[in-house]
C-alpha cells in the first residue's frame, strides 16, 4: 500500500474521542475497506477486491482506529498530484462508529494533511452525506456547467 510520494509529509495521528486517525499504510486493514464498500457503499457496490487494491496502493490512504483495540472504524482516500488537485473518494464510516463526529473528524484530518501543499482544488462526489463535508469547507461549485467528466455512470 502506498501514503503518496516520498516527498508528502507524514503527520502524527490525530485523535478524535476513542479513535486515532492515521495516514500510516500499514494499518490500513484492505480487507475491511473492500467488505465494507463492495457491500455497503453505493458508489462502490460490487468493486472487484483487485480494483479496491490497486485503487489503495495509488492513493493516500487515512484510516480512523479504535485507540484500544486498534480494528479499523473509518476510511477515506486521496487521488493527489500534492501540487494543484486532490480528489476525495471512498470515505466511508464503519455502521458501529456512525454518529460520533468521526466522518467529520477524518475528513478534517484530510483537509488539515493536504493544507500545506497549497493545492488549488480538493473535490469530492456525494449523494448524501453534503452536511458532513459542508463543516469542513467543502461548498457546492460555482460553476457546474464548466465541468466534464468521462465514464460518467
Amino acid at each position: 500500500m502506498n501514503s503518496g510520494p516520498a516527498s508528502a509529509p507524514s503527520v502524527a495521528t490525530v485523535m478524535h474521542g476513542a479513535y486515532e486517525i492515521s495516514v500510516d499504510p500499514a494499518r490500513v486493514d484492505a480487507a475491511r475497506v473492500h467488505h465494507w464498500l463492495s457491500t455497503d457503499a453505493y458508489w462502490a457496490l460490487g468493486r472487484p477486491r483487485e480494483k479496491q487494491d490497486a485503487a489503495i496502493a495509488g492513493s493516500l490512504n487515512f484510516g480512523a482506529y479504535d485507540a484500544e483495540t486498534g480494528e479499523m472504524a473509518a476510511y477515506a482516500r486521496v487521488v493527489t498530484d500534492y501540487a494543484t488537485f486532490a480528489w476525495l473518494c471512498d470515505v466511508y464510516v464503519d455502521p458501529r462508529a456512525r454518529g460520533t463526529g468521526l466522518g467529520t473528524a477524518l475528513v478534517a484530518a484530510v483537509r488539515d494533511h493536504l493544507a500545506p501543499h497549497g493545492l488549488r482544488r480538493i473535490m469530492l462526489a456525494t449523494a448524501d452525506a453534503h452536511g458532513v463535508y459542508e463543516k469542513v469547507g467543502f461548498t457546492p461549485l460555482q460553476n457546474p456547467d464548466k465541468w466534464m467528466a468521462l465514464g460518467q455512470q
